[in-house]
């Protein structure tokens, strides 16, 4: 990489960086909404039990599943914004690498969902969840390694929907992901709707949480679901940006 390049790609993901602070509506659906969901439902019952998790416990890892898919996925939003005025245009001729800026916005996403994950967190630790150091890390760990579909995805609706309906799509994506998958209340143990669930990866990104919790581990098929929908949603991005850069 040349010292221009690398200028380049400093001065973009700074920002990057600064465009997901100063984004009102991200913010709120990345760190308010979950951060209230919590304080609203896992306070009245924290002395509950679900699932054989302590109820905010449970419900941390929930609301975290939320924000931190919405803070990934909102990267595509940025990418439809550029589209929208030919700024993508612009940057092609310029010397920063494509995978830079791809990898910009999945990085300004995770530093996003970073925010969350410390936040909820902190609000969980403030509500009486306790873990050891390793499971704190390890549930971590889990989340970020769940949110990769996630992230692919948001860059993947940047390409295929304009900047008026990013935004509802976006919320309803995530609302859907997240109901289905369980960050609001348990998914069906059994039949067709634990199917459905189970072949979706905000299942598993709200699992990520349990497993550590629980101490029961993510399971191979967590692994295999992450994995399948990260290469087909790749390979569908792959073809739709080679289709955009066509068009420019």
């Amino acid at each position: 990489m040349t010292s221009t390049t690398l200028s380049t790609t400093l001065t973009f993901t700074r920002y990057e960086l600064l465009r997901s602070v100063r984004n009102r509506r991200l913010l709120l659906f990345s760190l308010g909404f979950p951060l209230l969901m919590f304080f609203l439902i896992a306070g009245p019952n924290r002395h509950e039990r679900l699932g054989g998790i302590a109820f905010p416990a449970y419900y941390m890892s929930g609301m975290l599943a939320w924000g931190a898919m919405a803070a990934v996925l909102g990267g595509g939003a940025r990418i439809a914004a550029e589209r929208s005025i030919g700024w993508h245009r612009q940057l092609r001729i310029t010397p920063l690498p494509s995978r830079t800026y791809f990898g910009t916005k999945v990085a300004s996403g995770y530093a996003m969902a970073g925010v969350t994950i410390a936040l909820l967190y902190a609000a969980g630790l403030g509500m009486g969840v306790r873990m050891s150091l390793g499971a704190w890390f390890e549930m971590t760990g889990l989340v970020l390694v769940a949110l990769v579909p996630f992230a692919v995805l948001g860059i993947l609706m940047g390409h295929v929907l304009t900047i008026d309906s990013m935004g509802p799509a976006l919320g309803g994506v995530t609302s859907l992901l997240a109901i289905l998958g369980g960050s609001w209340a348990p998914v069906a143990s059994g039949g067709v709707a634990h199917a459905v669930a189970t072949a979706l990866p905000s299942y598993w990104l709200v699992q990520a949480g349990h497993a550590a919790i629980g101490g029961g581990g993510w399971p191979v098929r967590a692994w295999v679901v992450i994995a399948l929908w990260t290469a087909v949603l790749a390979r569908i991005t792959r073809v739709v940006y080679r289709r955009d850069t066509v068009r420019v």
